[in-house]
């Protein structure tokens, strides 16, 4: 059972019924703090694996707007020296730059939305195990003073934890989206699409290089 299932199932289950239904209510409620503890170390382990690669991703970003910024440098060094075809050239490597750099800003707008949404239920994992700790010394009292009635309560089977166990698959599927369109992002689009998509990044460059012209002209 991955641990986006367990951590749903924690949050979403009500330990009172479940003590209420148990055969050794000090037993079960053991048994729920230690997988609680249990799930909160993996869940806080896989978020720091997503703020790693959000880490990454920004450096990514910002190593992507540094070369997209020496480009530019070096298209005024060609404007400056008669060079129009490098000048060009140079921009069209800008252009391209600054599409990764937008794919990369969307990857790191979807690893802040997971993220968030981790986070709030660490937050309530969290509060759940508080809970559960706060009870355990009167789980304990209640336990020895009814003895008497354990047997009134053999009626809890795992189903009622298995079957809560089974709602929160929607936060692993969320990440397995969210990676799958981490590896799509990068896949070269062609067709018709493309052939417009070129003739408006080469007329955005022949503005860009006008632009450039003109700037050099004042500053000469």
């Amino acid at each position: 059972m991955s641990v986006f299932t367990r951590l749903s199932d924690i949050i979403n289950s009500n330990i009172s019924a479940l003590l209420d239904k148990a055969e050794n209510p000090e037993k079960m409620i053991r048994m729920v703090i230690q997988e609680m503890e249990e799930t909160l170390v993996e869940v806080r382990s896989g978020t720091a694996k997503v703020i790693a690669e959000k880490k990454t991703l920004t450096r990514r970003a910002e190593q992507l707007r540094n070369q997209a910024a020496d480009w530019e440098s070096k298209a005024e060094l060609a404007l400056s020296k008669g060079r129009d075809d490098l000048a060009k050239a140079a921009l069209m490597e800008k252009s391209n730059i600054n599409a990764s750099v937008e794919i990369t800003e969307k990857d790191l707008q979807k690893l802040d939305e997971t993220l968030e949404k981790l986070s709030n239920e660490i937050e309530q994992l969290q509060a759940k195990l508080n809970d559960a700790r706060a009870r355990q010394k009167t789980i304990v009292m209640r336990t020895n003073a009814t003895k008497s009635r354990v047997d009134v309560h053999r009626q809890l089977t795992s189903y009622t934890i298995d079957n809560a166990m089974d709602k929160f698959e929607y936060y692993e599927k969320k990440i397995d989206q969210m990676e799958g369109q981490m590896d799509s992002a990068h896949v070269e689009k062609r067709g018709l699409q493309t052939e417009f998509d070129e003739l408006e990044k080469q007329e955005s460059i022949d503005k860009e290089l006008e632009e450039l012209k003109t700037k050099l002209n004042k500053n000469q």
